[in-house]
């Protein structure tokens, strides 16, 4: 791989950028300095900026806490969840793995692994999303059971959730769908309406408590590998 490419793809520059940081003898390839930005190195090579480690990887894995206000798109009119991350994210070709509406809150992965978000989001793999709810008014048992067997919702029957009540108007639903204003559909299939609605959980990855509205982090290597073992146990069935 080109060094400069190895740089931009990094995130911590563009390639205009990295050609000059290289040309200025601020990059070292496993102790030396290199001036090329055309050399070749090995995606496996030992790579400092100003004698810090740069890591690459084929791909990037961000958990972002997605306020209310913003369109989980890559483009829109308005704020998109792309405006709270870094450029560097769209010049690698990131993009929100699924979707959360404007008003829903919590966990977002951000990404460019297109192969794994495809499996990820298949409905056929059944990947589970939890998220934290209240509603408008007090969720019957019966209202419950309802969902907990799938409803019909005009265009399509939802498979069954998991509903875990905490008070008669909050607790936590847990579908493997993920269609279009899907939860608030099912309680208004039940006469009931939403009045907040945050993800906490996508597959493996749980929101960071640490991670305020608007705020981002990168996946640990542990998260990334819980990820990929969904991916891989997918694929093999």
């Amino acid at each position: 791989m080109r060094l400069d490419k190895y740089l931009s793809e990094s995130g911590i520059f563009s390639r205009s950028e990295a050609g000059k940081a290289i040309r200025s003898g601020r990059i070292a390839v496993d102790g030396s300095v290199l001036r090329d930005p055309s050399k070749h190195i090995p995606e496996t090579a030992s790579v400092t900026c100003d004698g810090k480690p740069v890591v690459w990887s084929r791909y990037q894995y961000i958990m972002l806490h997605k306020p209310a206000g913003y369109v989980s798109a890559t483009e829109d009119k308005g704020r998109t969840v792309m405006d709270l991350v870094p450029p560097a994210c769209t010049r690698l070709g990131m993009f929100p793995c699924g979707r959360l509406d404007i008003d829903t809150t919590g966990l977002l992965l951000i990404t460019n692994d297109g192969p794994g978000a495809h499996n990820w989001l298949s409905p056929k793999h059944h990947v589970t999303k939890t998220y934290r709810f209240t509603c408008a008014l007090p969720l019957s048992q019966e209202a419950r059971s309802r969902m907990e067997n799938g409803l019909e919702l005009g265009d399509f029957t939802s498979l069954p959730a998991s509903v875990h009540m905490d008070t008669p108007q909050s607790g936590e639903i847990t579908i493997t769908e993920g269609k279009f204003h899907q939860i608030k559909r099912m309680f208004a299939a039940v006469e009931n309406e939403i009045t907040s609605l945050k993800r906490v959980q996508f597959g493996p990855l749980v929101l960071d408590d640490a991670l305020e509205p608007g705020q981002w982090r990168y996946l640990t290597a542990e998260e990334i590998r819980a990820l990929q073992d969904v991916w891989k146990k997918e694929t093999e069935q």
